[in-house]
């Protein structure tokens, strides 16, 4: 759901200053560049999903905040919450229903880069050190290294997301997504590149992973492949500048591989007869507020 540390930054903040006073290159957006944005979010989601496996059967919240400065360099936190005691007691690290379970720490490079007829490249480079709460002494932290490219003003908008394990299972997650934006109520703002006042957004995304992710994941020991298959939708409320509340449902599956589908079957029916398949249906709403 997952991303990433503080030396980037002040070497970027540097660099930003640079590029603010540099010429930009012909055809990227020379718009202003403000010193510093920031963006609190909070997100419940029915279940806690990771690659298409169940990590909590049970609803999570998921609060996080970012700084960005001079539009290129970020630092940002976000937590999982459990919201019950049956997500705890199954996954083996007891009650900790209303209690943070994880604390992911991350600083990384975004920026968009906007071209000639509403095209634009979105690329985040971030790292993320990832916090898990200590029960009985054990310690799960792990690293990860991350990086996500976006282009939008097509029709279809793909997103690329590459994620390395640093320390856990030393392995590599990969994950396409196209989607498109369909603007039910347009804005009534005169900027051009304002989102519609209400959007409804599907997408469908596919996952790839080598042997040491799906070995991390107890899907398979020697193999890997194709991983979940995600089909979404999510409608998109922009109530003002500062402000987008969001909601969503969607559906995974292991379609493509049998061996990482039986895997996923295993891994689910670790949380109770009902799970014991490796689709599911899940679901969630968010607030965004920026300032």
């Amino acid at each position: 759901m997952k991303k990433l540390t503080i030396a980037i930054a002040a070497a970027s903040i540097c660099g930003g200053v640079l590029a603010e006073e540099a010429k930009a290159p012909e055809g990227v957006d020379e718009g202003k560049t403000e010193f510093v944005a920031g963006e609190f979010g909070l997100r419940m989601d029915s279940r806690y999903m990771t690659y298409g496996c169940i990590d909590g059967k049970d609803p999570i919240l998921v609060p996080g905040a970012k700084l960005t400065f001079f539009d290129w360099a970020y630092a940002g936190v976000e937590s999982i919450f459990d919201l019950t005691k049956g997500n705890g007691k199954r996954g083996g690290y007891g009650n900790r229903a209303g209690k943070y379970t994880t604390i992911d720490a991350m600083a990384g490079l975004a920026h968009k880069f906007k071209f000639d007829d509403g095209v634009a490249l979105s690329v985040d480079m971030n790292y993320m050190y990832e916090y898990l709460r200590r029960h009985h002494s054990d310690m799960g932290d792990t690293q990860y290294l991350n990086l996500e490219l976006g282009l939008t003003g097509y029709w279809v908008e793909p997103t690329l997301w590459i994620e390395r394990d640093l320390m856990a299972d030393e392995g590599t997650y990969v994950n396409l997504a196209l989607g498109h934006t369909f603007s039910l109520i347009d804005s009534e703002s005169e900027d051009e590149d304002a989102d519609p006042l209400l959007a409804f957004c599907p997408s469908i995304a596919q996952g790839l992973g080598d042997k040491h992710r799906t070995r991390g994941y107890d899907l398979a020991r020697d193999h890997g492949g194709l991983m979940d298959t995600t089909i979404k939708g999510e409608l998109v409320w922009t109530v003002s500048e500062n402000l987008k509340l969001s909601a969503y449902v969607a559906y995974s599956d292991y379609w493509f591989d049998s061996r990482l589908r039986d895997g996923a079957r295993e891994y689910n029916g670790a949380w109770g007869s009902g799970c014991d398949h490796s689709w599911n249906f899940f679901g969630g709403v968010a607030v965004s507020v920026s300032f």
